[in-house]
């Protein structure tokens, strides 16, 4: 039986090289059997964390501010795997990204936590114009052991600057490669 994944791609671009990694990662993953839910962040309302402490993990919508995080959340609560995707900006993951992941704390609190642990995994798939990805991983690592998910690896597109610059490129395979091993 296949896996669910619920991918949450940063990305401002929906033909940019970020997306064609989410592309392939999606074929590579459904290849293998699993379900691919893809929210493109960029074009949904979200809004930054509060850090109010309200939320509670079992409601419907665990946040109390409402906006299209409700659509996440479900889906977050229901797969097996998440995958960020993001490019690199200014040494980090972008913002649209940054600002889904810090609400998706509301999983964790109140009456269950819904985030950590749960058997999860997740991955990483990025693009940049440069290759300064350190940083970002040891974010990404550190968020993965916080939230006790088993981490799949990660796809890094260095000297991608250029809208379609990351095709014919090895990570492309790569991505779909690691789509393709979730089983």
């Amino acid at each position: 039986m296949g896996k669910k994944i619920v991918i949450l791609n940063g990305s401002p671009r929906p033909n940019g090289n970020t997306s064609a990694l989410v592309k392939s990662f999606t074929q590579g993953a459904q290849s293998a059997g699993n379900t691919v839910t893809e929210f493109f962040l960029d074009r949904m309302n979200i809004h930054g964390c509060k850090g109010c402490f309200g939320g509670h993990s079992s409601r419907e919508c665990p946040c109390v501010q409402k906006d299209d995080m409700a659509q996440i959340y479900p889906a977050v609560k229901e797969c097996d795997v998440i995958v960020f995707a993001t490019p690199l900006y200014y040494w980090n993951m972008s913002g649209q990204i940054r600002t889904a992941i810090d609400r998706l704390f509301a999983l964790e609190e109140g009456d269950g936590n819904l985030l950590r642990g749960q058997g999860r995994c997740c991955a990483l798939l990025m693009a940049a114009e440069g290759n300064a990805f350190e940083d970002v991983l040891l974010y990404y690592d550190h968020l993965a052991e916080h939230l006790r998910w088993k981490n799949l690896g990660h796809v890094l597109a260095g000297k991608n600057g250029g809208i379609g610059d990351i095709q014919g490129k090895p990570e492309l395979q790569q991505a779909y490669d690691l789509g393709k091993s979730i089983q």
